[in-house]
């Protein structure tokens, strides 16, 4: 089966500055987006792509950026079970007087995790991200070993935690490909995305006294697309962010690091996703767990044949107008024996690009294919 990409006219975008600054176009190959920034990065979502970068590996303080890796790691906790959104935290001296951005949390006073998570997505809470901190590990130095061993797990080669916050600390550094490495991470999280849009809302504590909280992230608000992201900035670190925006079949992540105003960040990252979003477009070749249109037969079961899909997705990222071939190449085991489970493997499926393999993925069964009894044998063999 082969599937060619369809020739796509590449018509000129003009999209205004977020602050309605001067239009920028992309309308020539080759010229980049503007960044006021020390450095740049921006990323595909579902291919992991690199796009565009600018000194993307210069070790810099990220400031609050550093609470991408604590939610990370709180939602990895949530996962295996170790946590709970409902879950009732004590927050302790220690965190309630962290310094900076903060929530206000009241010390000695019991909050639900999910509240201590809006407080750190949404508000860049330092005080709640050292409660969530406390929380996992026992105190903050403990988390610290889990956030660079993460970090070593994920391939982040330019960076060093510190602390969980992103405060000024001593050989604490990252670069915005690191950072983008964590936020692709993240964003596998649905329940994230519930928390990242929230613009204005009420934290309410214990007491019934109320904090407003207003998403740092800037873009969520201003940019059409855009659902994620976490702001930092401090004197050492200057104005950064990490965002992620949507558009048809493609994500965008979006970072910068080092710029000298908060405007320039939030105008860097726009004009990233508009090159991006501009220049470049994400083609889903595979759907993973759609049925495909063949069902193979399986020998001693009740059921003659099974729904069976591709265990995983494949996108193509391609710049617009480029044509691409595509080459899929379906291989069901020849004997299919019951039993079989759901998700169980009965084939693989490869990816082959302009000759080249790209990508492999398993067939997996949709349905469950039990063994045939000795009397459904028999009833089949009379026909009953």
């Amino acid at each position: 089966m082969k599937k060619l990409f369809s020739l796509i006219l590449f018509i000129v975008m003009s999209i205004s500055g977020l602050y309605g600054g001067t239009i920028k176009t992309f309308a020539e190959e080759g010229i980049g987006p503007q960044i006021m920034a020390k450095s740049a990065y921006l990323m595909d979502y579902n291919t992991g792509a690199v796009i565009y970068e600018q000194d993307s590996e210069r070790h810099l303080p990220i400031a609050s950026m550093v609470k991408i890796m604590t939610l990370l790691l709180t939602y990895e906790h949530i996962d295996k079970g170790m946590l709970s959104l409902n879950q009732e935290i004590l927050v302790s001296e220690n965190a309630a007087g962290m310094g900076g951005s903060q929530v206000f949390l009241d010390a000695n006073a019991i909050y639900k995790l999910e509240d201590l998570l809006k407080g750190v997505i949404v508000a860049s809470a330092n005080d709640a991200s050292v409660a969530l901190a406390e929380t996992i590990s026992g105190s903050e130095e403990s988390f610290v070993v889990l956030m660079n061993q993460k970090a070593t797990e994920l391939g982040m080669t330019n960076t060093n935690f510190a602390n969980c916050s992103g405060l000024p600390a001593a050989n604490q550094y990252s670069c915005v490909k690191d950072v983008s490495l964590v936020m692709k991470s993240l964003l596998k999280h649905s329940h994230y995305f519930t928390l990242s849009k929230i613009w204005l809302q009420d934290l309410v504590h214990p007491s019934g006294r109320k904090t407003e909280l207003a998403n740092t992230n800037k873009l969520v608000r201003y940019y059409k697309g855009c659902d994620a992201g976490k702001t930092g900035s401090t004197n050492e670190a200057g104005y950064c962010v990490s965002a992620s925006a949507i558009k048809g079949n493609m994500r965008l992540i979006a970072t910068v690091a080092g710029s000298s105003n908060s405007k320039e960040r939030f105008a860097s990252a726009s004009n990233l996703f508009n090159y991006g979003f501009a220049n470049y477009e994400n083609k889903i070749i595979i759907g993973a767990l759609s049925p495909l249109k063949d069902k193979p037969r399986v020998s001693g079961s009740k059921i003659k044949e099974i729904a069976v899909a591709s265990e995983q997705s494949y996108y193509a990222l391609s710049k617009k107008g480029e044509q691409s071939e595509f080459t899929i190449n379906y291989e069901i085991n020849n004997k299919i024996k019951a039993p079989i489970k759901v998700g169980q493997s009965v084939g693989k499926i490869i990816v082959i690009k302009n000759g080249t393999v790209v990508f492999e993925t398993s067939i997996i069964a949709l349905e469950n294919a039990d063994k045939q009894s000795f009397f459904d044998t028999i009833k089949e063999i009379f026909g009953a």
